[in-house]
């Protein structure tokens, strides 16, 4: 069905303006934007994605990723089609980069997906897949119906917003991993053909003028962003910006869509990422898409005790009470617990 979008304005040559996302697409009768969901339809600017999804799946909260966010849980994964970035190296490229009618064939109202969520037993649903931002209203709308039944919402997106959607988006939001894909604008305009410092814009507001809980991804490929100068800056404005307590997840590049000609990440550099951002003060940092228990497990930042083991994406040996303390120093660890570990 088609749904009337927010966050836009109409031209006097007829065109309508999008304000969603920085890019501000102007676009014609019948056209659509670059995240081809949004399209200008009778003079007004349409989501024709409202209530259709690319497919559901119960993930572990783990695979977001989120290691501080109501650990060892489950939860509804969905998303629909189109993306407001053009990522090279995209590893949802299949859906993505779909035209919505190639992979749209699950119908499904926000109520539904929340009672699709309570009765799995999930405790979380996650807007994911391909990025959420630009199926706002429909994200939105479903986190309303979440809350009214005791279901947390977490958004796995890219950050790339306009201020005023932006505040509207994440109030609704009770978790968010944040792709921070590089520390360039170089390599955002060259890979993903957008600016960096609307991203770091996003991840400002979230972590200081919100209550979401914030974990963010760095994805690590190989001669494009993986120098030990950039993860130092990067990790330096992290703690200077957003406090040492925001986990940081350094994840493994597998080659995919147009960036089939880069090797995978090695262990090695993950490991290093790992170290320059400890030293530089981030207290909860982690290693992904490889197989690290050590490096995936969460210890404690004042005595180093091991609190939660992760074996892939499973839990193994944990030393934690329900509230998130560690069991031998007494140490609060940031995130939030509630007694699912």
């Amino acid at each position: 069905m088609s749904f009337t979008a927010r966050y836009w304005k109409k031209l006097d040559n007829g065109e309508v303006e999008c304000n969603l996302c920085p890019r501000k697409c102007k676009i014609k009768e019948g056209q659509r934007g670059l995240c081809f969901v949004r399209k200008c339809e009778d003079g007004k600017l349409i989501l024709d994605t409202y209530g259709k999804s690319s497919g559901f799946c119960i993930d572990p909260i783990e695979k977001k990723p989120l290691n501080h966010f109501l650990p060892n849980t489950s939860i509804l994964s969905f998303g629909t089609a189109g993306c407001n970035l053009t990522c090279k190296f995209c590893q949802n490229w299949d859906i993505s980069k779909a035209k919505e009618t190639d992979r749209l064939n699950n119908i499904a109202s926000p109520k539904d997906i929340a009672e699709m969520a309570k009765k799995a037993g999930c405790r979380s649903v996650a807007f994911t897949y391909n990025e959420p931002v630009i199926f706002l209203e429909y994200a939105v709308d479903t986190a309303k119906e979440c809350h009214k039944l005791g279901i947390k919402t977490v958004a796995v997106t890219a950050g790339y917003i306009q201020p005023e959607p932006c505040r509207e988006f994440f109030s609704y939001m009770d978790a968010a991993n944040i792709d921070l894909k590089a520390f360039t604008d170089d390599f955002y305009v060259r890979m993903c053909s957008i600016n960096l410092e609307p991203v770091l814009d996003t991840l400002k507001y979230v972590k200081n003028e919100t209550d979401v809980w914030l974990e963010i991804t760095n994805l690590i490929i190989p001669d494009e962003n993986d120098s030990e100068t950039e993860i130092d800056e990067m990790t330096k404005w992290i703690v200077k910006e957003l406090g040492q307590d925001v986990p940081v997840h350094f994840s493994a590049f597998h080659p995919a869509y147009k960036v089939m000609d880069k090797p995978r990440t090695p262990a090695s550099t993950l490991t290093k990422a790992r170290e320059i951002a400890k030293n530089n003060g981030i207290r909860h940092v982690y290693t992904g898409n490889v197989y690290d228990t050590k490096n995936a497990s969460t210890y404690c930042h004042k005595c180093g005790e091991l609190l939660i083991e992760r074996v892939l994406y499973k839990i193994g040996k944990t030393n934690i009470t329900n509230d998130g303390k560690c069991k031998k120093c007494g140490t609060k660890c940031v995130g939030v617990f509630e007694g699912t570990i």
